[in-house]
Formats: structure tokens, sequence, C-alpha cells
């Protein structure tokens, strides 16, 4: 599998935010929203056995992996070797997608953390509905919020759709959130709305 890199950070989104995490970032996107902050991984990385990536991850104390990318459903087969030796491991996985691809076939055990793609990215077309009633109580479902028009499409969605996990509300950017708490409390929406805490942290520094 192509990998383009291996860290040690906390988890700076949704619902495990705060936690000290091991971080898979796998290379390749089928996607190219505008406003993507990882554009280094949709070439830049080097072929690891899975194996060796288990070594990487097995450096680290902590007992939790957050596979991301990139796109990581577009190396399914390895993805799916990887997932499933790290669960008999006994490790806490989740696995962050994009929300284009089917996310059928992912174990129970993972907590899938699936983008709804707004309209600000360029990319809200091609997300998957399919995907939508694949999700289960213990996943979320994010989207990440650029202005006024984005709200308003995630608000018109939620209300549309039966959503059977948590949602997360994220600012692009991750920091300017001020905004988007009063909007969301203003129309009294029950989502969970959160910063990028890596980004508060470290800035727009790459690799965490």
């Amino acid at each position: 599998m192509k990998v383009n890199e291996i860290f040690f950070s906390i988890q700076g989104e949704g619902k495990e935010i705060g936690k000290p995490t091991v971080f898979v970032r796998l290379t390749g996107c089928n996607l190219r929203c505008n406003w993507c902050d990882t554009e280094y991984a949709f070439y830049e990385g080097k072929e690891m056995d899975v194996k060796d990536v288990l070594s990487e991850v097995e450096k680290h104390i902590i007992k939790r992996v957050c596979i991301t990318g990139g796109e990581p459903l577009l190396q399914r087969s390895d993805l799916m070797k990887l997932l499933n030796i790290l669960l008999e491991k006994g490790y806490e996985i989740s696995l962050e997608t994009n929300g284009s691809l089917p996310i059928d076939g992912i174990p129970d055990k993972v907590l899938i953390s699936m983008d709804w793609k707004t309209p600000s990215s360029g990319e809200s077309e091609r997300m998957l509905e399919s995907n939508l009633s694949l999700l289960k109580s213990k996943d979320q479902l994010k989207f990440v919020i650029a202005d006024e028009n984005d709200y308003e499409y995630a608000k018109s969605f939620l209300k549309s759709r039966e959503i059977p996990c948590e949602i997360v509300f994220q600012p692009v950017g991750g920091v300017d959130i001020k905004w988007l708490v009063e909007r969301v409390m203003a129309d009294h929406m029950d989502v969970r709305v959160l910063p990028q805490l890596h980004k508060i942290v470290w800035g727009n520094k790459r690799g965490v």
C-alpha cells in the first residue's frame, strides 16, 4: 500500500477529539476539494507492506489508530487487511473517508468518520447517498462549512433525512467557529460543533 506518513498526535476532529492517536495517512484522493488542507497526500508517499505499516504503528504505546488520507478506500484491499490485523491486535480504529466511495464491508468495530461535502468544496455532487444507510450509531457524519450557503445546505440536508449517527459541523480552516456556533444555537440544531484542535495547538504545521 502507498503510505504518505505515519505519525503520533492528538485526534483533532470529531467525537474522538483530543485523544492521543497514531495516524496512518494513505496516499491518493479521488476528490479535489477547494479548501483541502492535505494536498500533499494526493501523490506523495512510499510503498509499504501491511506488516511494515503495523511495525511503525507498534512503535507507539497508544493502541488507537486513525486511518486517513487522501482517501483510504482507494486502496481497499490492503486497507481491509490492515484493519483486520489491527482489530486482531486489540486496537481502537477510526477510518476517515470522503463519502464518495462505498463504505460497505468495513468491519463493525471500526468507527467510520464520513464527510458529506458542502457546495464550497466543489465536490458536493459526488457524494454517495447509499452510504448513509450503512452508518451506525457509533459512527459520525461530518460537514465542513465555509459560509452561510454551506450551512443552509447542511441544514436542509439533515431535515430531509434520518441520519443514524452523530453529526459534526466543522468550520473550514478549523478555528473560526463562533459564527457557526451562533447559527446552530439560533436554529436549535442537534449537531456537534467542533474546531480542529490540532490547528489550534500547532497551526498549519504539516504532519499533525
